[in-house]
């Protein structure tokens, strides 16, 4: 396979012959406000440009909206994606915001589903802490995301943690698939009063320990104004702690192979 990080949680993945498009944003540098309530919300979003052309983020059999926060799936995306271009949903909610938006080939995932041969199963987190959940009106904000496990007899297993913290969800996902490489959304995005409402640092070296044999790749990095540690700081950290050998932090527009 090969995964390509584009921005953000933006990815595109060529497994067993098959092109995703994940979670795409393709929205000009600076083009909308921070988020409201969030660190560093004085930043507008995107804050770096995309690194490869429109063209070749539409190059590509299906798409995965894991949720439609706008980091995620943002207006610029809905616009450019051809309405009849195949998206996949994490629910039916989401799937009918999508098809409000003009696509006409949105299918809902079950928890295991079959296209081109690839099996991929839909995989539960919390996109926040209980605490945050426990506010009703945080908890609207924050809502559902779904993670991704691929499998093909021809590829190595891939887990897609998508935006979660550290959950007993995810670990059992860790336990269960026993992915060979496991993408971790590790920007540490903070919201005000509430903390980290996805992955970071220690997130990273706990998977490690749980899966030593596997590949972490950190993604979601640098690109929206919640997101606060740097791949410097993830490197660093990797280094301090000798794992090193085990994780990857791509740049934008890098294609990793495995």
């Amino acid at each position: 396979m090969k995964l390509t990080q584009i921005r953000n949680a933006t990815l595109i993945l060529e497994y067993a012959g098959t092109r995703f498009l994940i979670d795409p944003i393709m929205a000009d540098k600076e083009a909308w406000p921070g988020f409201p309530g969030t660190a560093r919300s004085h930043l507008r979003n995107p804050r770096v440009a995309l690194p490869v052309s429109v063209a070749e983020l539409l190059d590509v059999d299906a798409v995965i909206v894991t949720h439609t926060h706008l980091d995620h799936w943002d207006e610029a995306a809905q616009q450019l994606i051809p309405k009849d271009k195949r998206i996949f949903s994490q629910h039916e909610a989401d799937a009918e915001l999508i098809r409000a938006q003009g696509f006409t080939n949105v299918h809902v995932m079950g928890t295991e589903n079959s296209y081109q041969g690839i099996t991929i199963i839909k995989t539960d987190g919390q996109h926040g802490s209980d605490e945050a959940y426990a506010n009703p009106e945080m908890a609207a904000f924050l809502g559902d995301a779904c993670g991704l496990v691929f499998r093909h007899v021809d590829e190595k297993t891939l887990y897609i943690a998508g935006d979660t913290i550290w959950v007993k969800p995810y670990l059992e996902s860790l336990q269960t698939h026993k992915p060979d490489v496991v993408v971790v959304n590790a920007g540490f995005a903070q919201v005000d009063g509430y903390g980290a409402i996805i992955m970071g640092t220690e997130d990273i070296l706990r998977t490690h320990q749980v899966l030593p044999e596997a590949i972490v790749v950190a993604s979601h990095l640098e690109a929206i104004n919640h997101c606060i540690l740097t791949r410097e700081e993830i490197r660093a950290f990797v280094r301090q702690k000798a794992i090193q050998q085990s994780v990857r932090v791509p740049e934008d527009g890098e294609t990793l192979a495995f």
